[in-house]
């Protein structure tokens, strides 16, 4: 009886747990569906974590509802690559001839590391000052850290970069930690898999990686 009283009142946060569980599986396999599932699961727990007190983590779902449209919609078109072929080769130069295929997973660039660096740190400054002034969060200084390099590994999710992954491992184990000293079991066993089922995608993901010289993040 008390299981089942448990599960009546945690329903909506079991229910997000178990979305978020498929997401990263999807994520993983890289199929295009883990993005309307990914818009589940964000919106299930902007309701949890408004309900916690939890701002910072509510607005990082919200960013998630968004990127999880740009993302459906870049791994859908992939980008443009010049066709290759000895027929054309010296043609092609001149002319430039272009196909469109399904987004390819590609390492991080050095410019664009270093981009994502300045915004990591000016997110966290931002979100730290709002959180410190203007909510009643209990840690401005993990919510600042976690939602800001969440941001960024969703960000490189959507454009299929591989280091993801390794922003994604951080952030997981950090946050189940978090989660268990505040009480949400259910959100502590999704965050433990997460962070599991991140060094799954690190390796399945580096069998993929496709080099592509004409490809710029």
């Amino acid at each position: 009886m008390i299981i089942f009283n448990w599960i009546s009142n945690n329903f909506i946060e079991i229910f997000g747990a178990v979305t978020g569980i498929i997401f990263v599986f999807l994520e993983i396999r890289q199929t295009i569906w883990l993005w309307p599932v990914g818009l589940v699961t964000s919106a299930v727990y902007i309701w949890v974590f408004f309900t916690s007190k939890f701002y910072a983590d509510m607005s990082l779902q919200g960013y998630y509802l968004v990127i999880s449209c740009l993302g459906w919609y870049w791994w859908t078109r992939g980008k443009k690559r010049r066709l290759r072929s000895k027929a054309t080769k010296f043609r092609e130069a001149e002319a430039g001839e272009w196909e469109s295929g399904e987004l390819q997973v590609t390492r991080l660039k050095l410019r664009t590391s270093v981009v994502l660096a300045i915004v990591f740190v000016l997110l966290y400054i931002v979100m730290w000052f709002v959180l410190t002034r203007l909510t009643d969060s209990p840690v401005p200084v993990r919510d600042s850290f976690i939602t800001s390099l969440s941001i960024i590994a969703t960000w490189m999710l959507a454009r299929k970069i591989y280091e993801h992954w390794y922003l994604w491992i951080v952030v997981n184990f950090v946050s189940a930690v978090f989660f268990l000293t505040r009480g949400l079991y259910p959100t502590v066993i999704l965050y433990t898999v997460y962070g599991i089922m991140s060094f799954v995608g690190l390796a399945a993901w580096k069998k993929t990686i496709k080099a592509d010289e004409n490809y710029n993040v």
